[in-house]
């Protein structure tokens, strides 16, 4: 008699998330349409440098609350009822919004809508997490980026279809939104895992035990926040109609979604922090093309290309690298905690984007962007020498082609700091 075959644990994670992907796509292509209609029409209508900020910031402010309370519901009424609520409330929010052009009701629709977002990824990370192992956590989240990142640039196209002068712009927003109850609620192979209960990790707590995803997430967040929430803003303020506007927006998507997974597979088998800080570097340089060539034609859609496909990758790398150092029962924990850096930072961003583009004219976008990934840059490389980790975890024959693309550059960073720790131990001690 032959011995019962076990189950593939690819095939597990798929009938275990589909459900969820399924209903993130739909949710966030509502989310991403509904941020680039707004972006549209406050600079077509308008409204100063100042107030296009608060927009783009109000909503990530949402984020603080969002990350906060959304933990402590999941304890209690579990992903999926928490996932249903949130999302209907959501799509109330978007057609709130599509009643009224006046500032303030936009700022309030924005604030609400970034603290149900924030609870949808909460819901989506801690998810994930309780599902994966460390051998496969990058390359998962790396699929629910790419997820993402993909409705999102979808969103953004749907966003250039309509005319966003119109309450329908909000309307279709609204209804994707809606949708996306259906898949997680209705499906039986689509098991979230349990919650066992609602333990909750402070800032400091994290910070002692994870400095690098603590100090990366707040970064990142604040890299993302201008860069997401202006884009449409920077190419409108140029001369871009508004299909186009949305289309050099949707670029950056598409760049996530073609670069996420090879990224993302390579920080599983390369020290993640050394993943990071060579992307940053990649999107660092394609903020200086964008400077140059600026958003018109196919330069401009190839280096947001770029940028994004370099960039916004960061974040699950950031989340991956938290969740190696942390136990497994605060995973959850930490990725709310993980969300409301992320927050703090891309409340700073728009503000301070919109205050460099004030400044610097259009161009200060690119510019601003080009400074925070620096700072990400800076914050990954000194982190690296000062927790000495291996930066290859596998062999160079059993690495995958992406993680293979790293190696060299890896292998030049870890020169490196043995020459310093060589050159530091040969001083005299003080």
């Amino acid at each position: 008699m032959s011995a019962p075959t076990r189950p593939d644990r690819r095939v597990t994670l798929a009938v275990a998330t589909w459900g969820l992907f399924v209903a993130l796509a739909l949710v966030i292509c509502g989310v991403g349409m509904f941020g680039t209609v707004v972006g549209i029409r406050s600079a077509a209508g308008g409204f100063s440098n100042l107030t296009i900020g608060l927009i783009g910031a109000a909503y990530y402010a949402g984020f603080l609350v969002g990350s906060t309370l959304t933990l402590r519901r999941l304890a209690s009424v579990g992903h999926i009822r928490v996932f249903a609520a949130t999302a209907s409330m959501l799509a109330a929010t978007m057609l709130v919004a599509g009643l009224r052009h006046a500032a303030v009701v936009w700022i309030v629709s924005r604030l609400l809508s970034g603290a149900l977002a924030a609870s949808l990824y909460v819901v989506a990370e801690s998810w994930l997490n309780g599902l994966a192992t460390d051998e496969v956590r990058g390359r998962l989240l790396g699929v629910y980026l790419v997820v993402t990142g993909a409705a999102y640039g979808l969103g953004q196209l749907l966003a250039g279809w309509v005319d966003p002068a119109t309450l329908a712009a909000f309307a279709v927003a609204a209804m994707l939104t809606c949708l996306s109850v259906a898949p997680v609620a209705l499906s039986e192979a689509a098991e979230a895992p349990p919650v066992e209960d609602g333990r909750r990790v402070s800032l400091r707590a994290l910070a002692t035990m994870v400095p690098t995803g603590v100090g990366s997430g707040v970064l990142v967040g604040l890299t993302h926040g201008a860069f997401i929430a202006l884009a449409v803003v920077y190419a409108t303020r140029l001369g871009l109609r508004p299909a186009e506007a949305a289309r050099f927006a949707a670029a950056s998507g598409v760049g996530g979604v073609v670069l996420q997974w090879p990224i993302s597979a390579a920080s599983d088998q390369l020290d993640r922090r050394f993943v990071g800080t060579f992307s940053a570097v990649a999107a660092a340089a394609a903020c200086v093309w964008l400077v140059i060539d600026g958003p018109a034609g196919w330069r401009g859609l190839a280096a947001m290309f770029v940028i994004g496909g370099f960039s916004l990758p960061l974040y699950s790398i950031v989340l991956a690298y938290t969740a190696d150092w942390v136990e497994p029962h605060l995973v959850g924990a930490a990725s709310s905690q993980l969300v409301l850096l992320y927050g703090i930072g891309a409340l700073a961003g728009p503000l301070i984007g919109s205050q460099a583009m004030a400044h610097l004219g259009a161009s200060g976008y690119p510019w601003a962007l080009f400074g925070m990934h620096v700072a990400i840059i800076v914050f990954l490389v000194y982190r690296m020498f000062a927790w000495r980790s291996p930066i290859a975890k596998i062999a160079w024959s059993e690495a995958t082609l992406s993680a293979r693309a790293f190696f060299v550059p890896a292998n030049v960073v870890w020169m490196g700091r043995r020459l310093h720790t060589r050159v530091r131990h040969r001083r005299p001690s003080r």
